[in-house]
């Protein structure tokens, strides 16, 4: 595995520990403490983002990987680290656009998607060319 794409991956899990933070602040803020979820519009996003970020974790993430994997380097290497990157910004922008008004996520929620598109269609030739080539 390429080390840009092994730092964008921890970097992906540090944003999502970044989420369970910003539940935490919501809770403090709002006074409510677990187990109970709702009652309070701030926490309730909070939770949603977090949630939506753990949703798209497994995609991201496979699809990251095997994307690596499969594409031919310098260049796979390098398209998926970017891709990397933009989906952590797209969470970015989906937490903030949420945590502000929750119409105002489409943005973040269709950078990240775009994101995970790219990876995941990416890693599905990568690897029906290499069973191609291999004659598998």
């Amino acid at each position: 595995m390429d080390p840009a794409v092994a730092i964008v991956a921890l970097l992906s899990l540090l944003f999502y520990s970044y989420t369970g933070y910003n539940v935490g602040l919501a809770r403090r803020v709002s006074q409510i403490h677990a187990p109970t979820m709702t009652g309070h519009p701030q926490l309730e996003r909070a939770v949603r983002v977090q949630i939506n970020t753990l949703e798209w974790l497994p995609i991201f993430l496979v699809s990251l990987f095997l994307f690596d994997l499969f594409i031919p380097r310098p260049y796979g290497a390098w398209i998926a680290t970017i891709a990397g990157l933009v989906w952590i910004a797209g969470r970015h922008l989906y937490l903030t656009g949420y945590m502000t008004d929750p119409a105002r996520r489409s943005a973040g929620f269709m950078t990240q998607g775009l994101s995970c598109v790219v990876l995941l269609f990416g890693a599905l030739g990568g690897a029906a060319w290499a069973m191609i080539a291999h004659g598998a």
